[in-house]
């Protein structure tokens, strides 16, 4: 702290000097005017950079650093199932003879169900559709 310094005669609301006497010397600071130079210093700082936030720098810099890292695990999880996904769709076009019609048909019912579950889509959810379908009248169940 400077030696220069200069009086200010400051009033605060009793709620404030509690705060003050509360957490001074959780601060380190020696003494109170340390406290309230701090506060003030950090305040204008913060009006200065025109900031919505109050987190410290390094805080902000960990958040980045973890959602970095986070980005990297999801987009390589998601080149994986897009590597599975294209393995799998290369079997069922191999085994399956599909006309466009049919793919067209099949990707708008696809459509329609990842909207209706939220991307939430699984094989018993399908399956059971399978199962409400009526096949009764199919010669080869006979």
């Amino acid at each position: 702290m400077s030696e220069n310094k200069e009086r200010l005669t400051y009033r605060p609301e009793p709620e404030t000097r509690q705060k003050i006497e509360q957490w001074y010397e959780a601060d380190n600071c020696r003494s109170m005017n340390e406290f309230i130079d701090k506060a003030v210093s950090f305040y204008a700082d913060w009006l200065s950079a025109n900031r919505n936030d109050m987190l410290p720098m390094a805080i902000a810099s960990a958040m980045n650093g973890q959602l970095k890292i986070l980005e990297k695990n999801l987009s390589s999880l998601s080149f994986r199932y897009a590597v599975e996904l294209d393995m799998m769709m290369g079997i069922i076009a191999d085994t399956m003879q599909l006309d466009w019609d049919d793919l067209k048909r099949r990707r708008t019912q696809s459509v329609k169900n990842v909207k209706q579950t939220n991307g939430r889509v699984s094989l018993e959810k399908r399956a059971q559709l399978w199962d409400e379908d009526d096949w009764s009248d199919d010669e080869w169940q006979s």
